[in-house]
């Protein structure tokens, strides 16, 4: 799916849940083609490496706050967690600069759609119109799901309405993916339709998905307290991006977290992985033997077996961080790091902001705290990997590794977004 991309990057029909469910719009679930191409050309201005390091200051300051709310109020580290998901990624989408909560109206409303398309993809064959796609053009057919494009097409117009209403009135709102895209609808030939989906999937996918990453590696560390030992060292500065390169330790602890649970294997069930893909042309595997897989074939990326493939990642289901670190020291550059982002050509376009944001948080918690499993509380270790949170599948406890004063001095002296 990596090596020849060009030929699996299509999907499948899936006439519930992208024609109906999500109106035809959705870059997730679009066939590959020229609309495909036009939003991710858009998405890449915002998204691309270089664009990701703008973020950094962004990402920094909400990250201190993520320290502080676990402070105050450490039994809801989830909630705090998608605080800082959704500030940060709405700034980025629509420039909002106001704090953004995980109670938030747009915050739940965008969660519930995601929640609810994860269904409706989790049950392949409970659409009788997946079979008989013309029950689509049925007025009484599939209303539920009409209701819920609804929903979601009017937060996504009402998103972008406002920034639109802000450039007429000369509100200083700073850049955002959205009113680059108001500003360059030529350049992009998007619709506003189309542009309002795009911004929406960006900040849904942006806050969610974030938000588990950073969960399951919090709690990969209270499930291994032992392993803690190899993320930063302890000094009495709390570190930045600028620490990222001397920090091996960090970068492979996460990467084992999101190999141990990875936060996608649960979409359509444990061993089947994220979104279809289609075969445009026969494609020939080599793996022992030559095997073809015809054109017109639905293939998924089995995230949860790739993690497991004791060829790539000797005894798999050990957690061992130091698998990723060579005799050197440093980071090995020949494992497969990211395949929890998708493949090839449909690979999340979001992957670096993603990555710096789950950087930056898992780093500066675990400098912080101590983190260990409360043990009055139940522990579902697979339970992140659908997606969600909001059942709380696990509890941790929080011990500071610095008075708690001076722990809070450095965080509000932690540097601030100019």
């Amino acid at each position: 799916m990596e090596n020849q991309g060009k030929s699996v990057a299509d999907r499948p029909r899936l006439v519930a849940a992208a024609e109906i469910f999500r109106g035809g719009l959705s870059i997730v679930f679009e066939s590959f083609g020229e609309r495909v191409r036009r939003m991710r050309r858009a998405l890449h201005t915002h998204l691309q490496p270089k664009a990701a390091e703008a973020y950094q200051p962004l990402q920094m300051s909400h990250a201190k706050n993520t320290v502080l709310d676990i402070l105050d109020d450490p039994s809801n580290f989830h909630n705090h967690v998608m605080s800082y998901s959704a500030t940060t990624i709405m700034k980025v989408t629509y420039g909002k600069t106001t704090p953004t909560s995980a109670t938030d109206h747009e915050v739940i409303e965008a969660n519930q759609i995601i929640r609810m398309n994860g269904e409706v993809l989790r049950r392949p064959g409970a659409y009788l119109v997946d079979s008989i796609p013309w029950l689509k053009y049925v007025p009484w057919y599939g209303r539920d799901l009409r209701r819920w494009f609804e929903r979601g097409e009017k937060l996504n117009v009402g998103q972008l309405n406002r920034v639109k209403e802000q450039m007429q009135s000369n509100v200083n709102i700073g850049p955002s993916f959205a009113k680059h895209m108001l500003e360059s609808s030529d350049l992009y030939g998007l619709t506003e339709a189309e542009m309002a989906a795009l911004a929406g999937a960006f900040f849904g996918a942006g806050s969610s998905t974030t938000a588990v990453a950073v969960c399951t590696v919090l709690m990969a560390a209270a499930c291994f307290p032992e392993e803690q030992a190899i993320v930063p060292g302890r000094a009495r500065c709390a570190p930045t991006f600028a620490d990222q390169e001397s920090l091996p330790g960090m970068h492979a602890f996460i990467f084992e977290a999101l190999r141990w649970r990875p936060i996608a294997s649960n979409v359509y069930n444990i061993h089947i992985a994220g979104v279809p893909h289609r075969t445009s042309k026969d494609v020939i595997w080599a793996s022992n033997e030559n095997y073809c897989i015809p054109a017109g074939t639905t293939v998924f990326g089995n995230h949860w077996a790739i993690s497991r493939d004791p060829e790539v990642y000797p005894d798999p289901h050990a957690f061992k961080p130091q698998r990723w670190i060579d005799d050197q020291g440093r980071l090995k550059d020949d494992l497969l790091r990211f395949f929890v982002y998708g493949f090839g050509r449909r690979v999340c376009p979001g992957l670096h902001v993603a990555n710096k944001s789950v950087f930056i948080n898992s780093l500066l918690i675990l400098w912080a705290f101590r983190l260990a499993l409360d043990p009055t509380k139940p522990l579902d270790d697979m339970g992140y990997m659908n997606g969600e949170i909001s059942k709380r599948p696990c509890s941790i406890e929080f011990e500071t590794r610095v008075p708690e004063t001076e722990l809070r001095h450095m965080m509000h002296n932690y540097p601030e977004v100019v």
